[in-house]
């Protein structure tokens, strides 16, 4: 009778057999990974900051170098005793294309360290610690720029550029050539009241030339509806400081109104001037800060790839030497 019952338990065992293989194979895949792989995969994401770090301080420094030689040939292009120097526009985008250089290849210097020292044999993990060491060094020029030790840099290199701009004449900006010309019109009035000083006339002279240029003032600077009153006035008081007929005294107010006038719409165009130069030198300035960042962080990205360790290829099924 028991044996009867053999292959029917037989059965009943190799049923149960097939339903928990196919229970393990339905499991997810999470649960197949051993607790030593889920420990290699901390290791190699683990940030390493010392090699972030280094790899900062190695792509200051080399920054630091490049500007450094860049202000050097910079400067050997300047002539003192002729006038056979470079143009504004050509020395400043000189100057923006090599800050550029400069910092792409500090980026991928220092991204190639940080990835180096970071021990990681992967590209990805390796390349993350060289965009890490870009974004570093970048806070840390921001910081220096905004801060005590940056104004006393800004001031040295302002003191550079300004001997260059005396040298050579042409390290200044479109904005600072267009400003001593925008400091000779402050006042349009001023030449006008230098002419009307230079010629007096009558029983009191300072008196008489004084109220003159207090009319001639109230008329080209005061209410437009009260113009025709204002002139009148003004021609009556320069006839009597200048001993003048009045009809000469009006011709000259008149003359006095059209110089006026073209000193003001010569500042309005110089100020213009200004405006637009100021406006075009800071977003030349952005657009090239952008492409310097852009491309540095690109070059670190590459630079950190770079530098990743070489895994060592072992026989092992999960030890932390086999190629991940």
């Amino acid at each position: 009778m028991a044996l009867t019952h053999i292959p029917v338990l037989r059965e009943t065992i190799m049923a149960q057999v097939t339903s928990a293989g196919d229970t393990a194979a339905n499991m997810p895949h999470e649960t197949a990974v051993t607790p030593s792989e889920d420990a290699r995969t901390v290791l190699l994401n683990r940030v390493s900051w010392g090699a972030v770090l280094a790899g900062a301080a190695i792509a200051l420094v080399t920054q630091l170098i490049l500007n450094l030689l860049g202000v050097g040939v910079g400067m050997a292009t300047l002539d003192p005793g002729t006038g056979d120097n470079p143009s504004v526009s050509s020395f400043s985008i000189a100057a923006g294309i090599w800050w550029i250089v400069s910092g792409i290849v500090a980026a991928a210097a220092g991204g190639y360290v940080a990835g180096r020292l970071s021990g990681k044999p992967v590209e990805t993990t390796a390349a993350f610690h060289g965009l890490t060491a870009w974004a570093v060094t970048t806070l840390l020029i921001a910081y220096l720029l905004t801060s005590a030790v940056g104004s006393l840099a800004g001031g040295a290199l302002g003191a550079v550029s300004s001997v260059a701009g005396g040298l050579g004449r042409t390290a200044a900006t479109a904005a600072q050539t267009v400003a001593p010309a925008l400091a000779n019109v402050t006042d349009p009035f001023s030449g006008i009241e230098r002419q009307l000083r230079d010629v007096s006339g009558g029983n009191d002279p300072a008196a008489l030339r004084d109220g003159a240029i207090s009319a001639v003032r109230a008329l080209l600077t005061g209410d437009v509806a009260q113009q025709q009153q204002a002139r009148e006035r003004a021609a009556q008081a320069l006839a009597k400081a200048q001993n003048i007929p009045v009809e000469e005294a009006r011709t000259r107010v008149t003359q006095y109104e059209q110089q006026y006038r073209q000193t003001v719409d010569q500042a309005k165009q110089k100020a213009t001037e200004a405006a637009q130069a100021t406006v075009k030198a800071t977003s030349r300035g952005a657009l090239f800060a952008f492409l310097s960042l852009l491309l540095g962080a690109i070059a670190g990205w590459y630079g950190g790839r770079a530098g990743r360790v070489e895994p060592v290829v072992t026989t092992g099924a999960a030890g932390f030497g086999s190629r991940g």
